[in-house]
């Protein structure tokens, strides 16, 4: 599925906001598109004034000598020493885009200059950005961690609580009992907007449900945890499992949660890499007829998957997708369950200014506050035929 042009182009203004000047050819490898499609949408973004175009080169509207903390947005300069709060989210990766953008709206109107920073998808990038960002002068810290796996999360876990300055984690609920336990955070309640979509799916009769999810973030890795627990728990569910939505879902071999049916995962090809799973060929050896898909663009491939295999969605399966970042935007609009991502963004931002305000109770107890995500139906899941029907 192709990526939509605003959010395509929205991540090349992160990239050059982030960076400063940067060639369109890097542009292009590492938003996984032609030259010629980036040059195109660097032409577009230098016609509205929001990039300047050089030659074979994309600049922001204004340099900065640094160009790994060039300011995302900026208002007006704030009051004191004018340093700047740091965010960091991961590249590629729409979902906290959003989430970075709620934060963007909350400190552009409060003043303060925002110092944007891009991790790329190498393990332990984020930390010397972060270190970069203290050296600036950095007065907070707004992070969103990718940690890919367990040991990831758990390698940032020592330096990311001695960094010296507020900081609030987004869309992510640190292991209990870890370093990070005792850190401000602000995430959704996954285990809540897997309750709605497996509710959802019950109350319209289907009773063998398949859950089809990445195993590659902590959003993932909690919607699986939450699927075999609530699916074990609830009367009607007759049948449930959990696959891989992605071949590239996981950076190895992925946690079994206790008590669940074995993984139906992807077998590896000659070349080592996993092959994509048959979704259709599944559904029909369970007997599904209900999934949920996680996360957006892999549930829009795996319905075309499903129609490929002779599988009509929602006629033969209903789908509930869960993200809903571009879920509406397939041929079949996808019902989908939907964190309040910008939301998100500005609650950490609301408490990593309260936090930095300095003013009686500003260094009051942890905050860990979560926001419930919604359900948006738009006809991808129906009530299972009867034998009437």
């Amino acid at each position: 599925m192709r990526e939509p042009v605003e959010l395509r182009r929205q991540r090349i203004l992160s990239v050059v906001q982030s960076r400063g000047a940067v060639k369109v050819s890097v542009l292009a490898a590492e938003l996984d598109v032609s030259v010629v499609t980036i040059r195109r949408d660097v032409e577009e973004l230098t016609r509205v004034g929001r990039l300047r175009r050089g030659h074979g080169v994309a600049r922001p509207v204004v340099d900065a000598p640094e160009p790994s903390t060039v300011p995302a947005a900026r208002t007006e300069e704030p009051a004191g020493d004018g340093a700047a709060v740091a965010l960091v989210v991961p590249e590629r990766h729409s979902y906290l885009y959003e989430t970075l953008h709620g934060a963007r709206t909350v400190l552009e109107e409060s003043g303060m200059r925002i110092a944007l920073h891009i991790a790329p998808q190498s393990a332990g990038a984020e930390r010397p950005l972060v270190e970069r960002a203290l050296a600036d002068g950095a007065r907070g810290l707004l992070i969103a961690p990718r940690w890919r796996n367990a040991r990831s999360e758990e390698l940032d876990y020592g330096w990311l609580a001695e960094v010296g300055v507020p900081t609030v984690l987004m869309e992510r609920r640190p292991r209990p009992g870890s370093a990070l336990h005792a850190l401000d955070s602000v995430c959704s309640d996954h285990w809540y907007g897997t309750h709605l979509a497996v509710d959802h799916l019950v109350s319209l009769g289907h009773r063998r449900i398949l859950l089809a999810a990445r195993d590659d973030s902590p959003t993932a890795r909690t919607i699986r945890t939450a699927f075999a627990e609530i699916a074990a728990a609830r009367p009607e569910v007759e049948d449930w499992s959990i696959v891989l939505s992605s071949p590239a879902a996981v950076p190895g071999p992925g946690p079994q949660t206790p008590g669940a049916p074995a993984e139906a995962a992807p077998d590896p090809d000659p070349d080592g890499y996993a092959t994509a799973v048959d979704l259709a060929a599944l559904l029909r050896e369970r007997g599904a007829t209900a999934a949920v898909l996680h996360g957006d663009v892999d549930a829009l491939m795996l319905v075309q998957r499903l129609a490929e295999g002779g599988v009509q969605v929602p006629r033969d399966c209903s789908v509930v997708a869960y993200d809903d970042v571009v879920a509406a935007l397939g041929s079949t609009p996808l019902t989908a369950v939907a964190p309040p991502k910008a939301e998100i963004g500005r609650a950490a931002a609301e408490l990593l200014l309260y936090r930095l305000a300095g003013t009686a109770g500003a260094t009051g107890p942890v905050r860990r506050t979560e926001l419930l995500p919604t359900l948006k139906i738009r006809g991808s899941a129906q009530p299972i035929p009867t034998p009437e029907d």
